[in-house]
């Protein structure tokens, strides 16, 4: 059965994706920042494996993943997990960029980097979800485009150079989707919050899975969705 490792795990898209995937049978291996962490994926995913490491610190994933025993064979990994923090250019500080780009950039690219063997040998899918920012920046989201714009480069580039391995790349580019995420937006813009009016998780679920599941013969580059109402 086929190893799926998934970070943002724990709410909306993320969740989505875990339930749909371990009710038909996958194995799940879920990245967690810390042993507290992984205890409830557990908890909220019966069946699933996790793994431990703190994607807001990119530079000691790598350290411990040497300390656990890591799945030997990947399928696919999907980089669910994201981080925002709106605010002008004028007004950002460093604290603020290098959190977003560690967590939405440079840590999808070491996770990748360390799981790129296991990933040839299957021939798996890397699959990015990345955020309609990462295609067009608007105010108050220049530190978080800036990270999803660099995440489309990233999975371009994977792609390219994966591409003789067997190695499937996908970006998805969800509008406004209803979760713990969207919630924090719309307080950081002052906004009520319904989640009524978004993408409900599962649909954006629909399209990860969907694009897990094609033939060989054809691969998912970049998909865009939209909120229908």
């Amino acid at each position: 059965m086929p190893t799926h490792v998934i970070t943002g795990a724990g709410s909306g898209i993320g969740a989505a994706v875990t339930r749909r995937l371990l009710e038909r049978g996958d194995e799940a291996v879920l990245v967690a920042r810390d042993a507290a962490r992984a205890k409830e994926l557990a908890e909220l995913h019966p069946g699933a494996r996790t793994l431990v490491g703190d994607l807001a610190n990119p530079d000691r994933l790598s350290w411990a993943f040497a300390h656990q025993t890591m799945p030997e064979r990947v399928d696919s990994l999907l980089h669910v997990a994201g981080v925002v923090e709106l605010g002008a250019v004028g007004d950002l500080t460093p604290k603020a960029w290098h959190f977003q780009l560690n967590a939405n950039l440079v840590a999808p690219a070491e996770l990748t980097r360390l799981l790129l063997p296991q990933l040839r040998v299957a021939q798996g899918h890397v699959l990015f979800v990345n955020s309609g920012a990462g295609l067009a920046a608007s105010a108050e989201w220049g530190a978080y485009a800036a990270s999803k714009h660099g995440l489309k480069a990233l999975a371009d580039s994977l792609r390219q150079e994966e591409h003789a391995n067997g190695v499937r790349v996908t970006s998805v580019y969800p509008g406004r989707t209803a979760s713990p995420m969207q919630a924090k937006v719309h307080q950081q813009e002052g906004k009520e919050y319904d989640p009524s009016r978004w993408i409900d998780p599962e649909s954006v679920a629909t399209t990860i899975v969907t694009a897990l599941d094609l033939p060989r013969d054809a691969e998912v580059t970049d998909l865009r969705v939209r909120p229908g109402r």
